[in-house]
């Protein structure tokens, strides 16, 4: 059993005074992956957003310890340099900040600086992993990019963090088939490169294709109705949510 980097037990979560998590319990260990799967509204983003703390996701009760420590006592910053990260469905552009200074600056902040030099070259090896051009590294954040350039943009910074845990919401969604593929050999490099434990939202099932699972979580009405291994993603694929909504 791997030591358990992070826990949540009986988790209320409201959004403008309606409740969408309703008791939700869920724990991970170092260098796991795991999946929660749920149809659309099932309450899936608001875990991920919750987890990093986004203001207009209010907690009214239950608890959420991540390496040991209260993550609710913690600022998003503080999430952020303990080791936490989050990929998003809709990447925001940022004018005028290059993509190279907003990685840099993020590593630096989490209490990784390089040189310049050291820097570029880090960044060419997993640009490599993602079939980017280098010249990405000077072009404004997410400006102007098609929505696979901004997912591989992302999966790019969770290679160059190296998370402690990387929640990864609707990473594959509008992607092409090889979008698909691309992405998922980062989030594979990620799993090889680092020791990270990775909670992978989702309501399909192609980015995790290639991908090793240790447990699959399924969401319904803001609470955990199923868990499984891997197996459990084919019978999903092939039958869909319908007997977990039932249940």
């Amino acid at each position: 059993m791997s030591q358990e980097i992070l826990k949540v037990e009986k988790l209320h979560v409201t959004v403008q005074d309606k409740e969408i998590l309703k008791g939700l319990d869920l724990e991970i260990g170092d260098g796991e992956t795991h999946v929660i799967m749920g149809p659309n509204g099932a309450g899936k983003s608001t875990l991920g957003n919750t987890l990093m703390g986004k203001e207009e996701y209010n907690v009214t009760s239950g608890s959420i310890t991540f390496m040991n420590e209260d993550l609710l006592e913690m600022s998003t910053d503080k999430r952020a340099k303990m080791g936490l990260f989050m990929t998003f469905q809709n990447p925001i552009e940022i004018p005028g900040v290059r993509l190279s200074e907003f990685v840099r600056s993020s590593c630096e902040a989490n209490g990784n600086k390089m040189s310049l030099w050291n820097f570029k070259k880090a960044a060419s090896e997993q640009m490599k992993v993602l079939n980017m051009d280098p010249s990405y590294l000077d072009r404004e954040l997410n400006v102007g990019f098609s929505g696979g350039e901004k997912k591989k943009a992302e999966i790019f910074q969770l290679l160059m963090l190296k998370p402690k845990l990387a929640i990864l919401d609707e990473t594959d969604s509008g992607l092409d088939v090889d979008a698909v593929r691309i992405v998922s050999e980062g989030v594979k490099a990620y799993q090889e490169q680092t020791h990270g434990s990775l909670l992978i939202i989702t309501h399909s099932t192609k980015i995790l294709e290639s991908l090793n699972v240790d447990k699959v979580h399924v969401l319904y009405g803001g609470k955990i109705v199923a868990e499984g291994d891997s197996s459990l993603i084919g019978d999903i694929n092939e039958n869909g949510f319908e007997k977990y909504m039932k249940e």
